[in-house]
């Protein structure tokens, strides 16, 4: 191999011409051809016995080109991109310039080569950290859910239904006079204003009483997963078997004992505090990393190859995949029920993959800037400590998670934390203000 010529042709972009001598094309050739010989039959000869010079006549001289190529390309490439030390982010694109037996090949090679990031002012940065007081409301908020979880039923036979009661109903609809499939229920168990049934059915089962027999009108929305039914007026024909209320128990020590841990109510009070506050603590923490991570996205300008974007698209998705195998479902079965395609999901993980790609950018420059070393004891223990926690040897998380990139990996986090540690807490309105912004852009994407 040798390297003819290098240009950068663009910001993140760097053109090699790679020569390959005529003497290591042929030897590429002649390797082909004898693994490819076997499968090739000429009139008059055995298969596998035909002579090079002879499949060529009948093929073409460049017969063999294309594969004798293609096993050269990779180590030819990685030597040029060695040689000139290029940081890749993506797999170069190659064209072929000329070939021919007596001066052997040349060729293109297109490199997308990582950006160099510039950023400064990365410490000191002012983000807001506010925590939550708890109240009483948020404790009686909680104490709500035990009592919630400790409720009875109770059967009433002396009044009509009420929205948040339990009926066992019947029900059969029908498009004008005839029934439609799938539209009839007995004995169906329904808590009015759960949303369980199509707009506007819940709210007219209310009112009416048990064996009473009444109608229901309601249009289908247009948007309905079965298409047929869709926009359709539709009438049910109803009949109340039982009604029933949730009644919750009274909040005292016997409940508390029963139902939790503690012996008091004050106990049990004070530890949903406790964990409250924690909570409370904990959030204002992730808000402010956020607000400072955030901060650092937006100092990053510096031009990026949208290749890097769309192969952390790429990981986003496989990643949702697997998420969806896990629950048995395919992802274009996701992609069929939600009316979307691969195009428009992927559209949906953009914003998040050009915040991530510049994130990490960042962190890797503060990381060089700042001179942040992680030696291969450190990624040992802790790739220890995460084999001990999967029950794996170190060598057998070793072939899962390569050495090196967790050494990144580590470098990067350890960046954050010296972001973080220098960052200063302001609480003025016109930072919350500015949170509140980068909360409401982040919802909307």
């Amino acid at each position: 191999m040798s390297l003819k010529s290098s240009n950068k042709t663009d910001v993140n972009t760097t053109e090699l011409i790679i020569t390959i001598d005529a003497d290591t094309f042929e030897s590429a050739v002649e390797k082909i051809y004898q693994k490819q010989k076997k499968t090739i039959q000429l009139k008059g000869f055995r298969k596998g016995k035909a002579p090079r010079k002879l499949i060529e006549k009948e093929y073409g001289e460049g017969v063999f080109y294309e594969d004798a190529i293609n096993s050269l390309l990779p180590a030819e490439i990685d030597s040029a991109v060695a040689e000139l030390k290029l940081d890749l982010v993506d797999r170069p694109s190659v064209e072929l310039l000329s070939v021919d037996k007596a001066n052997g090949v040349e060729l293109k090679a297109v490199c997308v080569t990582k950006p160099e990031i510039s950023i400064s002012d990365y410490k000191g940065i002012k983000a807001p950290k506010k925590v939550k007081e708890i109240t009483e409301e948020d404790i009686e908020n909680q104490i709500y859910n035990i009592r919630k979880k400790n409720a009875r039923l109770v059967s009433v036979d002396d009044r009509p239904a009420q929205m948040g009661d339990e009926v066992i109903l019947d029900f059969e609809g029908f498009f004008g006079d005839e029934a439609f499939e799938g539209g009839k229920g007995e004995d169906h168990p329904l808590r009015l204003g759960s949303g369980q049934f199509i707009p506007g059915f819940e709210e007219q089962v209310a009112g009416h009483s048990i064996d009473e027999d009444f109608d229901v009108n309601v249009t289908f929305p247009e948007t309905y997963q079965m298409e047929e039914y869709a926009g359709k007026e539709a009438v049910f024909k109803c009949k109340i078997k039982s009604i029933s209320f949730e009644e919750l128990p009274e909040i005292n020590d016997d409940l508390i004992k029963d139902a939790t841990e503690f012996n008091t109510v004050d106990e049990y009070k004070a530890d949903i505090r406790a964990k409250l506050e924690e909570a409370a603590k904990n959030q204002a923490e992730a808000g402010f990393e956020n607000s400072i991570m955030n901060s650092l996205i937006e100092k990053v300008d510096s031009p990026i190859p949208n290749c890097m974007y769309e192969r952390r698209i790429d990981s986003l998705i496989n990643a949702f995949d697997q998420q969806l195998h896990q629950n048995n479902m395919k992802l274009d079965l996701y992609l069929q029920y939600t009316g979307m395609d691969m195009d428009s999901l992927r559209d949906t993980y953009r914003e998040r993959a050009v915040s991530e790609v510049k994130l990490r950018l960042a962190l890797e420059k503060i990381a060089e800037l700042e001179n942040i070393q992680v030696t291969d004891e450190e990624v040992d223990a802790s790739l220890t400590e995460m084999a001990e926690a999967n029950k794996m040897s170190l060598d057998m998380i070793k072939r899962f998670i390569p050495a090196e990139e967790y050494k990144e990996d580590m470098k990067v986090q350890r960046a954050i934390e010296l972001v973080k540690d220098s960052a200063v807490i302001d609480n003025s309105e016109e930072s919350e203000n500015a949170e509140a912004d980068t909360a409401e852009n982040t919802d909307a994407e």
